[in-house]
Parts: structure tokens; sequence; C-alpha cells
């Protein structure tokens, strides 16, 4: 039986130790865990002329689904902590959770503070095949940076959502991670000393998050537990407030009763619902189409294996 990746702060800045002693990127390999064709890590190029080498866990699909979920996850940035979220998720769906640039199995090794440098590496992943729709994910501190992507974002990238996001005002958890993380930073690998320093100079950078807000026009969704002694939901409701301002912004903010900041710790299937919520209901033409689909499959199952007359799909 697999190990069990470790949750919550503290476990997972002990998972850093483990892996960077045993010289890995992952705490537990994710194909010991998972099916290649059920969870399978990736790699693309970063974007803004970097040439880096981006490191990401996705959902293989025969065919591109009707909604691509993009994930830009926090600090340290694992996405193999989304692993289990990314094997329950529905067919009709598929979803990308990145290792952002300083962490695990993405270049450089170097830190990159700069959210700006962050948001132009990760553009690559709002590709979508034709047709597709994006709902682009920031997480904690990935929160910040996805909404700068989400600025620059191409016309399939359909809605934005923050969680659990983290905007330079910090609670008792991070505050004391940061303290002692700074006095350590000679000691601790090199995930926990990038997340240190990432957490500790992101309120200079918000100027670039409001910024990018204020041109905003796609939906936006806040989910926040209320919690959350990392990234206080007072700070969320603040950003909320000031955005309600502008009235041809589509918001909705969301409060999770008694949850942390970990919202992918939790059963997959409670966060599925959340980012579910997220999704604009079908227009009548996609209903359509997918009721015909349905009928169409139906019809093909009907006809026996040896029938002798060829039936092609309509269209």
């Amino acid at each position: 039986m697999a190990r069990k990746r470790p949750k919550g702060v503290l476990e997972i800045g002990w998972a850093c130790f483990e892996s960077a002693a045993a010289g890995r990127f992952e705490h537990v390999p994710i194909h010991v865990c998972y099916a290649e064709d059920t969870v399978r890590r990736v790699t693309l190029e970063a974007g803004g002329g970097h040439g880096w080498r981006i490191s990401a866990l996705t959902t293989p699909r025969d065919k591109p689904a009707p909604w691509k979920i993009v994930v830009v996850t926090g600090a340290p940035s694992w996405a193999e902590y989304w692993a289990p979220l990314l094997a329950a998720l529905p067919a009709d769906r598929e979803m990308i959770v990145v290792d952002r640039p300083g962490f695990a199995g993405s270049e450089p090794v170097e830190y990159v503070g700069d959210i700006r440098v962050q948001a132009a590496a990760l553009a690559p992943l709002l590709e979508a095949a034709p047709g597709q729709k994006v709902l682009l994910v920031g997480q904690s501190y990935g929160a910040a940076i996805a909404a700068l992507m989400a600025a620059e974002g191409p016309k399939s990238l359909k809605g934005l959502v923050l969680l659990s996001g983290y905007f330079g005002e910090s609670g008792p958890t991070a505050r004391w991670l940061v303290d002692w993380g700074g006095k350590l930073l000679p000691f601790i690998p090199r995930d926990l000393k990038n997340a240190v320093r990432e957490v500790a100079g992101q309120a200079t950078q918000l100027e670039h998050l409001h910024t990018a807000l204020d041109r905003l026009t796609l939906p936006l969704h806040i989910i926040h537990g209320d919690a959350d002694d990392f990234a206080p939901i007072e700070t969320a409701e603040r950003l909320r407030d000031r955005l309600a301002t502008r009235r041809k912004l589509k918001l909705r903010f969301q409060r999770v009763a008694m949850a942390d900041h970990f919202l992918n710790d939790g059963a997959p299937e409670d966060l599925i619902t959340l980012i579910e919520a997220c999704l604009p209901a079908p227009t009548h033409l996609e209903r359509l189409q997918t009721a015909i689909e349905s009928q169409w499959l139906q019809f093909v199952k009907t006809i026996p294996l040896n029938a002798s007359r060829v039936v092609t799909r309509p269209g």
C-alpha cells in the first residue's frame, strides 16, 4: 500500500525535509499511487521567454473535455497534494495542477519572487483545445498569480476562482512559520526556503494584484474557509467589499463553514462541488448538443456487433 501524503502546514514542511533527504521532488511518487491513465505528470515550457521546464499533474482524457480547470497552487507549491481530487474528477472535466517556478519538479531552482514573472511563465497552462472552456483556480499564494494570468487570459478563459487566497496579511500560523522560517533559512530545504521568501515578500507586490483585478471582466469567485488561520477570511472579505463597487464585475463570495486553509485536504468530492458551483450553467445549445450525443450513444449500443451495415455519426 502506498504511503499517505502528510497534510497541513507542519506535515507538509516535514515532507519537504523527507523528500530533500531522499533526493526526490515528490513525497510519494505519483506513479506509485495512480495509474498513468488516471493521474499523469507532464512537463511544459514556461511562457515569457524564460525557457524553464514546468512540471504539472493532469488528468488524461481520450478527447478534450468541455471544461479544463487550471490550478495554480500555493506555497510550497506541490501539485501532488491535489492528486486525490484529480483522480476523483468526473470524466467530462479535465484538470491540470502546476508546480510553480522554484518548487518541486519545476525550474528554476532559484527563488522567483516577482508574481508578474510567475504569471507570464504559467500562461501556457491556459491554452485550450478548440471549443474548450477554461476555469482558472488560484490557491493561497497562487491566487494573486492567477489574477494576473486572468487579466491577460485568452477568450477561452471563462472564470477565476480565488481559493483560500493569501493577500499579504498573515494569520497566526503564517506569521509563526515565516518568523521561524526566516531564522532557519540557511538550514531548511529549497521548497520551504522559497515558500518563506514568497510569503514574506508578497505584501510589496499587492499593487499588481489590485491592478489585475481592476481590469478583470470575467466572473470572479472568492472561496474561503472561516477557520483559516493562515490567510484570515477578513482579508478576503475586505477584497470582496472593494470589488463589490464595480458594477460590471460578476462577483460571488462563498464562506466555507469550519474549513481551514487547506480545502484540498478534505474529501475530494467536497472541493469538486465547490469548483463545480463556479461553472456557468450550460446554454440551451449546449444542453441540446449533450442530449443529441447521449441519444446517439444509446442508439449505437442497440446495434449488434456483427451488423453488416455501416452506421456513421450524424454531421
